[in-house]
């Protein structure tokens, strides 16, 4: 069954609407026609079983069958501080990190980003767009934001407002999420870690110098193994491995 968000104003007990790009997508690439199931996100989390009651080519009218008792959210929030890649690279992470439940990215800019995309960097609404399009397709209760560039040092002042801040370091040895996860359990934190930051830096990683402020700022500069990954995997692993040891991924048993 399909699904589209449309904004919470659109929708009420009894109908909601669809507009914009996705009329077309539903007519013309769907090919949905009047009486087929849908289900409707308010853009707020809350979502509904409706029937298309009726398409034209600027609105798609749709009748509310029931309200869905559906969260497909996770139970921690995963904030990604990435250092601005190269390319199209930034595509590839928020298409990816919305699949996986990061709940904002954050393009940040470090020492060793390319001087070029610190005064260049205006990709802002295609990659909410792909966002949203990644929302959709893997079922998201929420649409993740893409949010403006910040620097380093406001980077430094959001860390005490994560419950936990993890830096991913190729120069970290032994110490990784597992270490962490032991460390929140021994000081009785792990229930009340529901806020997580994590930070990657850009293809030239981090210098020392950053790695020592945001050790000094209360983050915890972590492993993800022996091996080199690139700036585009190295966010994917650490949200993988803290939604295995702390979300929702692996199941319950």
């Amino acid at each position: 069954m399909h699904k589209f968000f449309t904004p919470a104003e659109n929708i009420n007990m009894d109908e909601g609407k669809i507009t914009g790009d996705d009329v077309k997508h539903i007519y013309k690439v769907l090919r949905l026609v009047q009486g087929e199931k849908v289900v409707l996100n308010n853009c707020q989390g809350t979502e509904y079983l409706g029937e298309i009651a009726n398409i034209s080519k600027t609105e798609v009218s749709i009748k509310i069958l029931e309200k869905l008792d559906i969260n497909n959210e996770s139970g921690v929030e995963i904030y990604l501080f990435q250092g601005l890649p190269k390319s199209q690279k930034m595509d590839l992470i928020v298409q990816k990190g919305t699949e996986l439940g990061v709940t904002e990215f954050i393009p940040t800019i470090t020492q060793r980003v390319d001087v070029k995309l610190k005064g260049e960097f205006k990709k802002l609404d295609r990659l909410n767009r792909i966002a949203l399009e990644a929302a959709k397709q893997s079922k998201r209760s929420l649409i993740p934001i893409v949010s403006d560039p910040i620097d380093f040092e406001q980077v430094l002042r959001r860390i005490n407002t994560m419950d936990i801040f993890l830096v991913p370091y190729e120069n970290a040895e032994n110490f990784g999420i597992k270490g962490v996860v032991s460390d929140i359990i021994k000081n009785g934190k792990i229930n009340k870690v529901k806020k997580i930051g994590v930070m990657v830096g850009p293809e030239g990683g981090f210098e020392e110098e950053e790695i020592n402020k945001l050790k000094d700022a209360g983050a915890y500069i972590i492993t993800l193994g022996k091996r080199i990954l690139r700036t585009e995997t190295a966010g994917f692993v650490a949200t993988s491995l803290i939604q295995y040891e702390l979300g929702d991924l692996g199941g319950i048993v």
